[in-house]
Formats: C-alpha cells, structure tokens, sequence
C-alpha cells in the first residue's frame, strides 16, 4: 500500500511538473498569458476544455476527484492535475490558492465540476437533494467568491477575468424525477448573472454555457434518430462546448456578460407534438 501511495505522488507530481515546464506538443511557440482554472477536467466536457486551451498553448490547471482519469488527461494534454473534491470547501479553497501561489493570478475560471443524478421524487431524500447542490451548485460560489477577494486584494488591477460557468438546458425544461439536477442548474443561471454585476468593477464578464445533448463517448453507437430529432441533424460533441469556451475568452468578446448561451443543436426551439 506505501509503495503505491509514493506512485500515485510521483505520478501527481510528474504531471504538475509537465504543465509547468513543457508546451503540449504540436501547438504554435507562442505562449497565451491567459491562465485558465476547469473544475472536472478528468472527464467528458471538463476534458474537452482542457484540451482546447492547451492546444492553444494556455497554462492549464484542473481539479477532480478521479484521479486515474485525471492523471491521464494531465499526461496528455500537459496541464496540471490537483486530486479535489468539489464538495469540499477547504479543499478546493486550497487548490485554487496553490495554483495563484504558483501562477500569481487566474484570468479565466471555468467552473464545470457536477454530476447527474435522477430519482423519483419519493425516493429523493433531503441529503440526497443537498448533495446534488453541493456538487453542482455551491462550488460554483466558492471559486468565483475566492477569485474575487483575490482580485479585491490586489495593488493594481487587473483589466481581464473570465468566468465560465456550465449549466444545462434542463434550467428551462424537465423530465420527472430531476428536482436536484434542475435545481442545481436553475441556480446556476441566476448564480451568473449576479456574478456578471458583482465582478463588473474588477472587469470580470461572467457567463454560463448551457449544453443539450451532449454524448461524451461511445459517440458511434448513436442510433440515427438521436441525430435526426436536432434540428442540426446530430447530437453534440463536447468540443462544441469547448469551443465555446475559447470564443468567450477571447479579449474583444467582453461585451458578452451576464449571458446564458445554448448549445443544443436547436432542440430547446423545436415545437413537438405527439402524432
């Protein structure tokens, strides 16, 4: 057991070591200045995310609680992984404050970290109904809170902040059985636009991204119709999100604030009725 724990920390430390010293290979020699924090960055969407900054040569740093995938994902794209659970407050407050000892700043703060969880409504405890919110929600205040009393405390100020909050379409729509989820993700959106006037003075923009249908693997297995019933004749990908992402931190785009922005493939415009 000792001998796997000091792999695991040397593995950690390897992958934090590459973040800091190496480019992502195959990338242009410039060096982007912007420093970007993704929570959930292991999987999925979050490593999308990851990838799309690197491969435009952004220092990179993510958190997760899986750290087998989080390792991997840190190999291969060069960022740097911190083992984290979001639920935990101290924990998360403390990765945040090592990557601004470390870098001296975060310019660009997405917060993606959440989980889908879905049970009949009598069967939805409270502290199942809490955890939900702990996971999807609460995270979201502390990082954007802490980036902000970083920010307050600096000398002179920054002129460039982004924060990037993923939601979901399920803010505005429903299936039974996702009081939690919906909520989560309801308070989200509000989250964000509170967030875009309380940081507009440190000139930070804040908006959310809210993805569909959005198939983070085993993409081939789709069926036709899961493609055809979207307007855009597919289901999406995660490098949609990702590249959403990248549009929004882009310096001239800071007139986009205070937004929800959907990705979904247009299937939140489409009337259905039952034939």
């Amino acid at each position: 057991m000792a001998d796997n724990y000091i792999e695991r920390q040397f593995e950690q430390y390897q992958a934090k070591k590459a973040a800091w010293q190496k480019p992502l290979k195959h990338t242009s020699k410039k060096t982007n200045s912007k420093r970007v924090f993704i929570t959930g960055g292991a999987n999925g969407i979050g490593k999308a995310i990851v990838k799309a900054f690197r491969q435009k040569n952004y220092p990179v740093a993510f958190c997760d609680k899986d750290e087998t995938s989080g390792l991997q994902t840190a190999k291969e794209t060069g960022a740097a992984f911190y083992l984290v659970d979001i639920q935990n407050k101290e924990a998360l407050e403390n990765c945040m404050l090592k990557i601004i000892k470390r870098w001296g700043d975060i310019d660009i703060l997405i917060n993606n970290a959440g989980v889908s969880l879905f049970s009949d409504l009598t069967e939805t405890s409270v502290e199942d109904f809490d955890q939900i919110l702990s996971i999807n929600l609460r995270p979201v205040f502390i990082t954007s809170r802490l980036l902000a009393i970083h920010r307050k405390a600096q000398d002179s100020p920054q002129h460039y902040g982004r924060i990037i909050n993923i939601c979901s379409t399920r803010h505005l729509m429903s299936e039974p059985g996702s009081e939690g989820y919906a909520a989560s993700k309801g308070g989200i959106y509000s989250l964000t636009h509170a967030l875009a006037l309380s940081l507009a003075k440190q000139h930070i923009t804040v908006n959310s991204i809210s993805p569909g249908w959005i198939q983070t693997q085993e993409y081939e297995l789709l069926r036709p119709e899961d493609h055809t019933q979207h307007p855009s004749g597919r289901v999406g990908k995660p490098e949609d999100i990702a590249r959403m992402c990248l549009f929004l931190c882009q310096e001239e785009n800071d007139f986009i604030n205070g937004e929800n922005i959907t990705i979904d493939g247009g299937m939140t415009k489409k009337m259905i009725y039952i034939e």
